[in-house]
């Protein structure tokens, strides 16, 4: 098999912290409501040209709401020339945080690379957002303060009180050493397209998870990074085929957004739960299965969806 190179998205982690008046009152799911919010706020702040869709305005590739939010693909793009939108520069995670006071809530924003240029606008946005009301009771969240957080899970403040200190660069994501197990748990509905059908509990396969994610880590290095993802594609995809979960245990899990662009509601789901991999022979596969954690994949990533952690297990534990 051709040598593989390993894939490289550096990230930042931000966790923005809000208080609100009384227990957060929002969906069980909440990803499409912040986001939404979250678009709003951010194309009020620095729009310039209102009444006119992105894709027309010839500011696209240089408004921060345009890039952030609409992600239209550069002019001079060797990739995705045919699509209206590249990968979006960041992902949304709602993390559990023990000891969390009721009236206190937190999000995580992932940014991937070169999206940490637009980070002040991100706080702003957030901030825009949280004070006008999320979700349909348009419950208040006050920013109080964004902590940056690193891959050991120690938190360092850099925005507060209306100040925001000095941005530590992108960091590399660092891979372990591969198990020989693992358990890949999926924590939000992950919505994968196979033959232009959605990929149910019934026939998920490695295959078209592992295409799927190769794909979107290659877009990402592409579009946000300074090192494009240099490696033998269809071998990958063709070894992924043969590959086979050691067991899963996936349901289909459907859900309701309302899109404000569309003026309609949106019928979404995917499939949660958790698949179990024998690693064996599968190290040219590792890497992208570890980044992915970070990256997400499939529908709606950038609400949240597609969210997935590995547990490293010992055939032994089996």
């Amino acid at each position: 098999m051709t040598t593989i190179s390993q894939p490289n998205i550096p990230i930042n982690i931000y966790r923005f912290c809000f208080k609100t008046d009384s227990r957060p009152r929002l969906p069980d799911f909440p990803g499409s409501a912040w986001r939404g919010a979250f678009g709003h706020a951010l194309k009020k702040t620095v729009c310039v040209v209102r009444n006119q869709a992105c894709n027309q305005c010839m500011l696209k590739n240089a408004c921060a709401y345009s890039i952030v939010f609409e992600t239209p693909p550069p002019t001079n793009t060797e990739k995705m020339r045919k699509y209206t939108a590249a990968p979006h520069p960041f992902v949304l995670q709602f993390p559990v945080i023990a000891g969390q006071a009721s009236t206190s809530y937190s999000l995580d924003v992932i940014l991937f690379g070169h999206g940490q240029r637009y980070f002040p606008y991100i706080v702003h946005a957030f901030k825009l957002a949280g004070q006008h009301g999320i979700g349909g009771r348009q419950q208040v969240f006050n920013l109080e303060r964004v902590d940056e957080i690193n891959q050991r899970g120690e938190a360092e403040t850099i925005f507060e009180d209306g100040a925001l200190n000095p941005l530590k660069p992108p960091e590399k994501i660092v891979i372990p050493l591969m198990p020989q197990q693992i358990k890949i748990t999926f924590h939000t509905q992950l919505r994968l397209k196979q033959d232009n059908k959605n990929l149910g509990a019934p026939g998920f396969n490695f295959g078209t998870f592992f295409n799927i994610l190769l794909r979107r880590i290659s877009m990402i290095s592409y579009f946000y990074t300074d090192s494009p993802l240099e490696t033998d594609f269809a071998a990958l995809t063709a070894k992924a085929r043969t590959v086979q979960f050691s067991s899963q245990q996936l349901d289909w899990y459907d859900w309701t957004r309302y899109s404000s662009r569309q003026q309609t509601e949106i019928i979404m789901g995917g499939v949660m739960g958790f698949v179990e991999l024998s690693m064996q022979d599968l190290e040219d596969f590792w890497p992208y299965l570890w980044l992915g954690q970070w990256t997400h994949l499939g529908k709606g990533t950038s609400m949240g969806m597609g969210a997935y952690q590995i547990e490293m297990t010992s055939l032994s534990n089996t």
